[in-house]
């Protein structure tokens, strides 16, 4: 069984994501709660967990504290779950040492999906995988993109959008199904939006904005040329 500590001040969002982590994985996942972050960094030295599920504000101290505490002492597998998409908040968790970001409002089963990889990648059990195409390399484990050899900044929707791209590479991927990933199944964020995000990820891209080809009334899709 693999234990979760979950550092969440919302209690509605601690009950969601329990609940559905037991039923997915028929109770081989157990989530344990801290309210706070001074809970929180008690219960990560108290305890041997698999993976810190850590929200960025938090009463006491931030997640962004925890994880900078926690890694003094310990590798353990840390993931954020916020509300503060910035790409400076993205790169200022992954340099104090977190392992991987989700966006709130997130889809549940996005969140296990990552969290499931995450452990098992941690112990393991798959290995870490640095997508590429052309000259363009994506690093999931640091938040790193390269184009041409120069390191490239992107929002945190644009790496999202191209890693999901990479992962697919050679497969349309539809605006729908974007939509869902990135923003919930909930999400009232129309194709425009998509488009949008899709323009300015090529204009950073440069040389390899090519390898992205819109296909049209179906999606997009990266091809490796």
């Amino acid at each position: 069984m693999y234990k979760i500590l979950l550092v969440e001040d919302d209690f509605d969002i601690r009950e969601l994501i329990a609940d559905y982590f037991d039923a997915k994985s028929e109770g081989n996942i157990k989530v344990f709660f801290a309210v706070d972050g001074q809970q929180g960094v008690e219960m990560a030295y108290e305890n041997t967990y698999d993976l810190l599920l850590l929200d960025v504000m938090l009463p006491e101290i931030s997640g962004f504290e925890i994880c900078k505490e926690v890694r003094r002492e310990s590798e353990v597998p840390i993931m954020f779950i916020t509300a503060r998409a910035n790409q400076e908040d993205m790169l200022k968790g992954y340099a104090l040492g977190c392992d991987d970001y989700v966006v709130k409002p997130f889809p549940l089963p996005v969140l296990f999906e990552k969290v499931n990889a995450l452990i098992k990648r941690s112990k393991g059990l798959i290995k870490s995988r640095v997508f590429t195409a052309a000259t363009l390399t994506l690093n999931p484990s640091n938040g790193r993109v390269t184009s041409s050899g120069e390191e490239i900044e992107l929002t945190s929707k644009e790496f999202s959008i191209l890693k999901i791209l990479l992962e697919n590479k050679g497969k349309i991927v539809s605006r729908e199904s974007l939509i869902k990933a990135l923003w919930g199944y909930d999400s009232d964020v129309v194709e425009r939006t998509v488009d949008s995000h899709i323009k300015n990820l090529r204009r950073a891209l440069g040389e390899n904005s090519k390898l992205i080809r819109t296909v049209r009334s179906k999606g997009y899709i990266l091809e490796d040329k």
